[in-house]
């Protein structure tokens, strides 16, 4: 009988010898893999480009500014009123890439057209303040966006595409 309960304290301690050993090798590989899975973060001077903010207080009605954003252009424009009621005068079945002139805005500060200034050509910068539509025009290939940012002529095949943007006060917003 004490044979018994003896095989039983054995198999008990080496049960709890391999759980242990297990536990410790699974800890040490754990701390041996975190340099590693750490090295795959954004450097700091990456996540620093991420957002920007963009003071508006000195943009005038009808001006649009160039900001820089991850490598890119940013169109940032002033619409007055009459360009509002023009973008939303033009009807949907006038557009290669319908879209309303609503959805390309924030709800309430529809003043504010905030874009990617790169042509969805072949990336080239548009021009602001230029062609037949008063938006923005693409020299290279000959494509016209109006004052919603949408593609009215040319070789370009889709709107410019409208970044991540939050309005952080009435005169700053913050892109990314």
């Amino acid at each position: 009988m004490s044979d018994i309960i003896d095989d039983d304290k054995k198999i008990t301690r080496r049960d709890f010898m391999t759980l242990t050993a297990s536990s410790m090798a699974a800890v040490g590989a754990a701390c041996a893999a975190w340099p590693l899975v750490d090295s795959l973060n954004p450097a700091a001077d990456v996540l620093s480009l991420s957002s920007i903010e963009v003071d508006l207080s000195n943009i005038q009605p009808g001006q649009t500014v160039t900001v820089k954003w991850r490598g890119r252009p940013v169109f940032i424009r002033y619409r007055t009123q009459e360009e509002i009621a023009e973008a939303r005068e033009v009807k949907l079945s006038e557009l290669r890439d319908p879209q309303n002139d609503q959805d390309r805005v924030k709800s309430g500060k529809d003043q504010w057209l905030v874009t990617i200034g790169v042509c969805t050509h072949l990336g080239c910068i548009p021009l602001a303040d230029q062609g037949e539509y008063k938006g923005w025009f693409c020299p290279c290939h000959g494509s016209h966006y109006d004052l919603s940012g949408r593609i009215r002529k040319g070789p370009a095949p889709l709107n410019l595409a409208i970044p991540a943007y939050e309005f952080i006060s009435d005169t700053k917003i913050k892109i990314g």
